[in-house]
């Protein structure tokens, strides 16, 4: 049950703080006057989704605010252990969300942090909005399976049938997803194992493509190597190179230190030169040898280059990059021995668990069929009270083509309001303030099996009046036996019988219009008043008494 609520700078509204109570609550005022001010504070609290427009201009940010007691709270203690919130402490949930004009908005479910989605789950456990718009939504098939499901306790076998419902259109799906793998031609399969075998004949490493391109580097420089080291060789030892020059002037360098002792040392020198030329000439000769390869040797360097360069083109620049091309092809030529098997598992699956589906969807017609013709009765009845003196109710299911996310039937609603005129699918016969009534008796009906425990009707009397109103306010007051119900309503029939009654304002005497809430006290003349004022006339006498006596009544 909503206990209490408090909102500041929301649209219109400054500032409120509204406690509630339990049962029948309305809410009146003049059209324009704000009401819907309300409704947006319990829709934020709801988890709704919204905009800053909402925040009251020359404000930096509205707040609303709320505590619910719930007598037994375990259900929603699940949810928030699930989210990892805190508990209600002795049943109370307390849930505050703020906007904020230049900051992100701020979510706090019994004083801590929170997000949108962990309001929005809560709001569906605690309250439930019906708006002008809710018979019309009567019409549609989705609609009226809800009803039928949650009158009957169907909700858990529906939800049974569309896990398995998802499951085998998922299996369908990989079937779809595998018929359009396209299957490699011969060519194609050819070209991918002679790439394979091309990339694992590399052996393909880092240090091995090192060690690859140093070979190559030397195999293919190795013929202008020999032809420098033989030139070098014969430039130094031949004879005519450098050695035998040395060897003559060294011979001179003897005589002269013959002549002159103190040349001896430069004698030396000469013969040391001479020992290290032909040091040099037996190394050039010696590295001449090292660099004749074996043909072989060269010829397999040079492939496994090209086939390195190619591979580079190909698939890229680094040995990662030919190397997770190379596990995608292995991939693909794998996938195409298994297709065959895959499809033939996946189609044993699909039948398996449409047989089972289908038995799913049949059980869940006949359940189905079953509660759909005790609410019929259950509305029929309630329909007569509402003013359908003759009037019929029906529903039926009607069988589909194939199976889909609800089963294997959609219900239709019958109704005829007239003597005479035979049952036809709601949406050719009904008016809309013939769908306002058959919504209403449904609702009603609805209300004992319903454990959302807050219901809030924004003009649900809307298209209805007279004596009809008046059995219209009975009805949903009846609603607030089992339910805390907050409903906004044009129609005084239906104010007179508020356990509470609120009367929304607005204020256009300052500066600035202000939208101002505040309750009447049951039998106070302030009631009696605005009662009087939502039949025409609040001065007028025979308004005044007519208030009185619905208040009296």
């Amino acid at each position: 049950m909503l206990q209490y609520l408090k909102i500041a700078n929301l649209a219109l509204l400054e500032s409120a703080s509204i406690e509630f109570e339990s049962g029948f609550t309305v809410v009146t005022g003049e059209t324009g006057a704000g009401k819907s001010v309300l409704l947006g504070a319990l829709s934020l609290l709801s988890g709704a989704r919204t905009d800053k427009s909402v925040i009251r201009s020359g404000t930096e940010q509205c707040e609303v605010e709320a505590a619910l007691w719930f007598e037994d709270s375990a259900g929603v203690d699940g949810v928030l252990k699930r989210m990892d919130l805190p508990a209600c402490e002795e049943g109370m949930l307390v849930l505050k969300r703020s906007l904020h004009v230049s900051k992100p908005s701020r979510i706090s479910i019994n004083g801590s942090l929170a997000t949108l989605s962990n309001l929005l789950e809560l709001g569906e456990l605690w309250i439930d909005f019906h708006g002008p718009g809710e018979p019309q939504r009567l019409l549609k098939s989705e609609c009226q399976l809800e009803l039928i499901d949650l009158y009957g306790g169907l909700e858990r076998e529906a939800e049974a049938y569309l896990v398995r419902y998802r499951a085998w259109r998922e299996v369908l799906g990989e079937i779809e997803e595998l018929q359009k793998a396209s299957q490699l031609a011969p060519d194609q399969i050819d070209f991918i194992q002679t790439q394979l075998a091309k990339i694992d004949a590399l052996e393909l490493s880092p240090e091995t493509v090192e060690q690859l391109e140093q070979d190559f580097n030397r195999v293919s420089s190795s013929q202008e190597l020999l032809g420098l080291a033989a030139e070098l060789g014969e430039g130094l030892s031949g004879d005519e190179g450098a050695l035998n020059v040395l060897s003559q002037l060294s011979r001179a360098a003897e005589q002269a230190a013959e002549l002159d002792p103190s040349l001896a040392e430069l004698a030396e020198r000469l013969n040391g030169l001479i020992i290290e030329t032909q040091e040099l000439g037996s190394e050039y000769e010696q590295l001449g040898s090292s660099l004749e390869f074996e043909p072989e040797f060269a010829e397999e360097v040079t492939q496994r280059m090209n086939d390195w360069q190619d591979l580079r083109r190909k698939y890229g620049r680094d040995v990662g990059a030919v190397l997770a091309a190379r596990e995608e092809m292995a991939g693909r030529l794998a996938s195409q021995g298994d297709i065959k098997g895959s499809l033939e598992r996946l189609h044993g699956e699909a039948d398996k668990l449409e047989l089972e589906l289908k038995g799913l969807a049949s059980r869940l017609t006949r359940k189905r069929l079953k509660a759909g013709e005790a609410l019929a009765k259950k509305a029929k009845k309630m329909l007569l009270e509402l003013g359908f003196k003759k009037g019929r109710f029906g529903i039926q299911m009607l069988e589909q083509s194939s199976l889909r996310s609800h089963g294997d039937s959609l219900p239709d609603l019958l109704f005829s309001p007239n003597v005479g005129e035979p049952m036809k699918a709601l949406t050719d016969v009904a008016s809309s303030g013939e769908l306002a009534r058959v919504m209403l008796a449904l609702k009603t009906i609805l209300a004992d099996v319903d454990s959302v425990p807050v219901l809030v009707f924004d003009e649900v009397d809307a298209n209805v009046g007279g004596e009809i109103g008046g059995i219209v306010g009975q009805k949903l007051k009846g609603i607030g036996d089992n339910h805390q119900v907050i409903c906004i309503t044009h129609l005084p029939q239906v104010a007179a019988l508020g356990k509470q009654h609120f009367l929304v304002e607005k204020d256009q005497s300052g500066k600035r219009a202000a939208v101002k809430i505040r309750r009447m006290d049951t039998e106070s003349e302030q009631r009696v008043e605005e009662l009087a004022r939502m039949l025409g006339n609040r001065q007028a006498k025979s308004a005044l008494s007519h208030a009185r006596e619905l208040l009296a009544h």
